[in-house]
């Protein structure tokens, strides 16, 4: 156990540290403003204030944990042992900077509550934040501070006694298209037929007309397959089905159609199901509950995990539609053109929502590798793809964290702009499978 003593026990405080004492670190920490408890501890203990004791392990305080509401911030980036931070500490402090004050900064994003520019589609762009800005966007330096933080803790406390948890894998699949040709009904298949003709696209022409004569399978239908590798490499596996309404942005199978609502039913049997809250929800809580329930009534057990359709991520106000409706995980926590960790962790956290200065139910899950920002974004091979997934992978895997991926249904489907890619997935389950096989071998 770490015993810290501080001049004031806030909120803030407490999240931030049992982040990452507790979730990252798998060590338990305590809190006292008494000095007499702190000089009587004869364990691992450290002073979090803005003067140190005595010659004590002391980390010198920066105002940020001991504020309410949201300030404008001036950060200035530095870099301890090759790794960037900032809220520097001053000389008396065992180590330069406030690793927790900054840890709460990038965790909370705070920096999404402050005014800034959104992109067409509402959103924060990756551009605006702290860590594009500062090339440490694919870091999950949280993670990485806190491992050299308990690095120095362990020099002067030798017995502190930590077994961190093993690093995890969790895959995301989000289906915004179930099928590509099946269940459109008559007149979206004949305006898919017109625009076969005037575009030329003979080969699309014909598979569609195989496809609805029941001739052919949907290049899209992949979902047997992707069971199969759940089950093969014994994977966490998730997906996210759209079920809103037809708009611009949102163009999946209606509900109205048998066969799309028996898929994602028969889905829910062999892996966990969540909703794809559609392009709107984002403004529209009436929406929003509506596909919750809708969801609900298909796999016939409440809704408690979501993503956001085009990453349409507003905080405060997304999260706390959320905690309105009792949904208990986000996976939207990442952006839509850029790799890396959006809230610089790849450990899950809770939510902690500033307006009300309280860490909320909802566990937020980030991920790192988007196959839409990889392929469309950055336009790379597939080989060059697994080596950007190879070199994030083993970063998270050096901390122990929680590696999280998020494909699309499509990328199974060798098929179209994705032919080529079709065991670019598999590649991904075996690179997991034997990082796990020799951690196995190795614990024997």
């Amino acid at each position: 156990m770490v015993l810290v003593y501080t001049h004031k026990i806030t909120p803030r405080l407490r999240y931030i540290f049992k982040h990452m004492f507790v979730r990252i670190l798998n060590i338990p920490v305590s809190f006292t403003t008494k000095v007499e408890e702190f000089v009587a501890h004869n364990g691992c203990k450290l002073t979090y204030s803005k003067v140190p004791l005595g010659g004590e392990f002391f980390i010198r305080s920066h105002d940020l944990l001991f504020e309410q509401g949201i300030n404008d911030i001036e950060i200035s980036v530095h870099e301890w042992e090759e790794v960037p931070c900032f809220f520097t500490a001053g000389k008396k402090s065992s180590i330069p900077f406030d690793v927790f004050a900054t840890s709460f900064y990038l965790l909370t994003r705070y920096e999404e509550y402050l005014p800034h520019v959104q992109d067409v589609y509402e959103r924060f762009p990756a551009e605006e934040s702290l860590a594009f800005k500062n090339d440490f966007l694919d870091k999950p330096v949280i993670d990485i501070w806190a491992y050299k933080l308990l690095g120095i803790l362990k020099e002067v406390f030798p017995d502190l006694d930590c077994e961190p948890t093993p690093y995890n894998y969790l895959s995301l699949f989000t289906v915004n298209e179930a099928f590509l040709y099946g269940a459109k009904g008559v007149i979206r298949s004949l305006g898919g037929f017109l625009v076969d003709v005037f575009t030329l696209k003979l080969g699309a022409f014909w598979d569609r007309c195989m496809v609805l004569l029941k001739l052919q399978k949907d290049p899209y239908d992949v979902y047997d397959r992707m069971v199969s590798l759940q089950n093969n490499y014994k994977v966490s596996t998730m997906v996210f089905f759209l079920i809103g309404n037809f708009t611009t942005y949102d163009t999946n199978i209606s509900l109205t159609k048998n066969k799309f609502r028996l898929l994602i039913k028969s889905m829910s049997d062999y892996v966990k199901v969540g909703l794809n809250a559609s392009f709107f929800t984002m403004n529209n809580t009436e929406m929003l509950k509506k596909e919750l329930t809708k969801m609900e009534e298909i796999i016939h057990i409440p809704t408690v995990k979501t993503r956001q359709h085009y990453l349409r991520l507003n905080l405060p106000e997304t999260y706390q539609n959320l905690l309105d409706f009792e949904v208990e995980e986000d996976y939207s926590m990442g952006y839509p053109d850029q790799l890396g960790f959006r809230a610089s962790t790849c450990t899950p956290f809770y939510f902690y929502d500033l307006d009300f200065e309280i860490q909320t139910p909802l566990k937020v899950f980030s991920f790192a590798i988007s196959d839409l920002v990889l392929k469309e974004f950055l336009e790379l091979s597939e080989k060059q793809a697994f080596q950007k997934v190879k070199e994030s992978f083993e970063i998270v895997k050096k901390v122990n964290g929680t590696f999280v991926t998020l494909f699309h249904n499509k990328i199974l489907s060798n098929y179209g702009e994705w032919r080529g890619w079709k065991y670019f997935y598999e590649q991904v389950l075996q690179l997991t499978s034997v990082q796990k096989e020799s951690e196995n071998k190795g614990n024997k």
